[in-house]
């Protein structure tokens, strides 16, 4: 018998509540209301999200986010800014200690992106995961040269012929690990590259260069375009392939939604939250 898994599609939702049912599945599984979860979503505006420990007002221009009428908050989780539009949202809510788990945090991406990998494999991709091999690849993963964060793979980045196509991040809090991340079906990069902040024309102009050679949407490699719907399938099949669980899909209870929405107004919703230095 397959262990069982929660499966919640919450659909397109404001960037606070994205983030505020993230954490509270945190809570839930340490509270042992809830067993491991994969959470699939959109984002409703389109969202450009930044790391926990991002420098917003320096690196982002508010005014380039505004007027394309994004939403912005700030994830829990690491790592650079995402812009949000036609993906896929993955989040995988798990405790350090269940039997699947590494110890170490590299290791344990690597376990829970296995479902992202199936998944690629199945709409015919050719996906490996990345590795840095060399003293200067680590280093670069340490110093990150942008704000952006498809510019650059990670440990065990998901690759598709030596490009990105997935990004990740992770936390852990009181013997939970939350991974989540960005499925992207079609980038719209002159839009990503005009949210941020650069020392001249030039510099962006290079780094959008650069990133053309390192990142990758689905569309891009298949040549044409992945309805969401399909994308779920794929995915959650993923999922329950390189996890070897079986997911349940589960609606959340009015007294759940509504954990929800407070947090989201009192934490994620906030300028403390979301512009804190």
């Amino acid at each position: 018998m397959k262990e069982k898994w929660y499966f919640i599609d919450s659909g397109d939702k404001n960037p606070y509540y994205n983030m505020a049912l993230d954490e509270k599945l945190m809570d839930w599984h340490r509270e042992g209301k809830i067993p491991p979860a994969v959470r699939f979503y959109g984002w409703n505006p389109a969202t450009l999200s930044v790391g926990y420990f991002q420098k917003a007002k320096k690196e982002i221009d508010m005014d380039a986010v505004n007027r394309h009428g994004l939403g912005f908050v700030r994830r829990p989780t690491g790592g650079r800014a995402v812009l949000h539009e036609d993906e896929l949202t993955y989040s995988v809510i798990v405790s350090e200690d269940h039997p699947q788990m590494p110890d170490t945090v590299t290791e344990a991406y690597r376990v829970i992106s296995q479902g992202l990998l199936e998944g690629f494999l199945e709409l015919g991709l050719d996906a490996g995961f990345s590795i840095p091999r060399t003293e200067e690849e680590r280093n670069n993963l340490k110093n990150p040269r942008s704000a952006v964060c498809f510019d650059a793979s990670s440990w065990y980045e998901l690759v598709v012929e030596g490009r990105k196509i997935a990004g990740s991040a992770q936390t852990r809090q009181k013997g939970v690990i939350l991974q989540h991340g960005s499925i992207i079906l079609s980038l719209n990069e002159d839009k990503l590259f005009d949210v941020f902040n650069y020392p001249n024309d030039r510099v962006r102009e290079r780094m959008q260069r650069s990133f053309k050679n390192k990142a990758v949407a689905i569309e891009e490699l298949l040549g044409k375009k992945v309805p969401v719907e399909k994308a779920k399938k794929v995915f959650k099949e993923g999922f329950e392939k390189g996890l070897n669980v079986r997911l349940e899909h589960i609606v959340l209870s009015d007294e759940q939604e509504k954990e929800v929405q407070v947090l989201a107004y009192r934490k994620y919703g906030t300028d403390d939250w979301n512009y804190k230095s």
